[in-house]
């Protein structure tokens, strides 16, 4: 259960980068903002293939982007003043209980790569 806790906070960590680098897209304007929007990419598409060597891929990928998205939209509304809009807030919270609902399901994957 360790290991498996290890590689989701894989996927958390990736998470952020994801965050920041999607952020960096929009707001980037110097050599050095890009070049940590690339940094970030790389850690985290790297974070991403090391958690689904040992997480249901799907799952991984559904957490990952999911998460993604709905913290992104935050950051732009919190930090960036993007307009707050109800609707936003809502699918948001749709979106995180899809996310959340499919890693309460998902069996832990044994050293075979089979589901126990």
């Amino acid at each position: 259960m360790i290991i498996v806790n290890k590689y989701w906070n894989l996927v958390w960590l990736g998470v952020i980068f994801e965050i920041g680098w999607v952020v960096g897209l929009k707001h980037a304007d110097t050599a050095l903002t890009w070049g940590l929007t690339i940094i970030a990419i790389y850690i985290s598409m790297h974070a991403l293939v090391v958690a689904s060597s040992k997480l249901p891929t799907g799952t991984t990928y559904a957490v990952f982007t999911g998460m993604g998205t709905a913290g992104t939209v935050c950051v732009e509304m919190v930090v960036f003043g993007e307009p707050f809009q109800l609707i936003k807030v809502g699918l948001i919270a749709l979106l995180l209980v899809g996310v959340i609902g499919l890693k309460v399901v998902t069996k832990p994957v044994d050293k075979e790569g089979e589901q126990s």
